[in-house]
């Protein structure tokens, strides 16, 4: 599996990596909230653990900002704070199985097998539609009218992000955030390109245009033809 620790104790994240590699898995390493965030949003992971004491951003905050773009990966939280009210918290967060420090490894392993296996039930359910604009999620791939998308990480995670938000007029910050984990600058147009990029790749050539700006606000991809399986 490809796994991504976000853990700022160094000899923790070490030993997770070290175990995780001798059995076969694929694991990355982030030391910050940030970090954690942008590479869960950039790459194709199966699994993530999760730290909730971060520098430069809470543990349940990245976990929150991780569900707007991605929904079905497991999240295991790992953390010292083990009070039924932190637990709870870390779950209604959007973690899927929570963790106290200090752990065995035997219990860890068994707890990610077991988020493994979840996952691979679920995986079936992974597709998402907006009219003929169809996602998998597992993939991170992208088709409409039964053709291929070519889409890059970035454009791939703002489409989800709009069919996740289908009918909603979502502004820049908004998607700022959500995509680039960053506060929108109104000096850069980085989102109205990133949009014209996703439009010429999923409206050109078919009749209905799916994504439509609205003055003043944002973008809003329209559906009426709306299903998840």
């Amino acid at each position: 599996m490809q796994i991504l620790v976000i853990e700022d104790e160094v000899k923790v994240a070490a030993f997770i990596k070290k175990g995780l590699s001798e059995l076969g898995h694929s694991v990355d390493i982030a030391l910050t909230g940030p970090e954690g965030l942008l590479k869960a949003r950039d790459n194709a992971y199966e699994l993530i653990v999760l730290d909730i004491i971060l520098p430069g951003m809470q543990g349940i905050e990245v976990c929150k900002r991780i569900r707007t773009f991605n929904n079905k990966i497991p999240i295991l939280m790992l953390t010292a704070l083990g009070t039924t009210e932190d637990k709870v918290r870390g779950l209604e967060g959007g973690a899927d199985d929570y963790l106290v420090k200090p752990f065995h490894f035997n219990e860890f392993l068994a707890r990610i097998q077991a988020l493994s296996r979840r996952r691979g039930a679920i995986i079936g359910e992974m597709t998402i539609r907006a009219g003929d604009l169809e996602l998998n999620t597992g993939t991170k791939t992208a088709s409409r009218g039964g053709r291929q998308l070519a889409l890059t990480a970035k454009e791939y995670a703002l489409l989800e992000l709009f069919v996740n938000n289908r009918n909603k007029v979502l502004s820049r910050s908004f998607i700022a955030e959500a995509v680039w984990g960053i506060n929108y600058d109104t000096g850069t147009n980085v989102i109205d390109v990133y949009v014209n990029y996703l439009r010429n790749k999923i409206d050109k050539g078919f009749s209905t245009r799916l994504v439509h700006t609205v003055v003043g606000l944002g973008y809003i991809l329209k559906s009426d033809d709306q299903a998840r399986t």
